[in-house]
């Protein structure tokens, strides 16, 4: 089944919501975007032996929502992404976003309800991009801009 857009934008507007506060509007792209890429590359490259993209032990999608409601959760999402960007040369590309800092994010309890909170926009089964086709069109692009 194909992924349709306007449910991809109504979760990226539903990510700037729970991100509104806590910094400029102009960063929300930084940690949506980290997010979205580790959910695709997760749900397209997981466990397969020749992909285009190493998806880690310790650095998918499925390991950030494992941390959901754990009281370190932004210290331990960085250090997956940071498995993810090493395991495929792209330390200071996709791990630039730091998702444990608490003038962003809060701290605690705030922390930890706001990641859990992105965290659970996509892991949404509507967004299971490894059976989901874009009809051709680049829907991860499209995210972009």
């Amino acid at each position: 089944m194909a992924i349709k857009k306007n449910e991809l934008y109504s979760s990226l507007w539903e990510s700037c919501d729970k991100l509104r506060g806590g910094m400029d509007a102009s960063q929300y792209k930084d940690y949506i975007l980290t997010l979205l890429f580790v959910k695709y590359v997760t749900d397209k490259f997981k466990g397969q032996k020749y992909a285009d993209i190493n998806v880690p032990a310790g650095g998918s999608f499925d390991d950030l929502v494992a941390l959901k409601n754990n009281k370190d959760i932004g210290e331990k999402m960085d250090k997956a992404i940071a498995k993810l960007a090493e395991a495929n040369n792209l330390t200071g590309v996709i791990d630039n976003a730091k998702f444990f800092d608490n003038s962003k994010f809060g701290n605690g309890k705030d922390m930890v309800d706001t990641l859990t909170g992105l965290v659970s926009i996509f892991e949404r089964p509507e967004f299971n991009f490894s059976n989901n086709k874009a009809g051709g069109d680049d829907i991860l692009g499209d995210a972009y801009a």
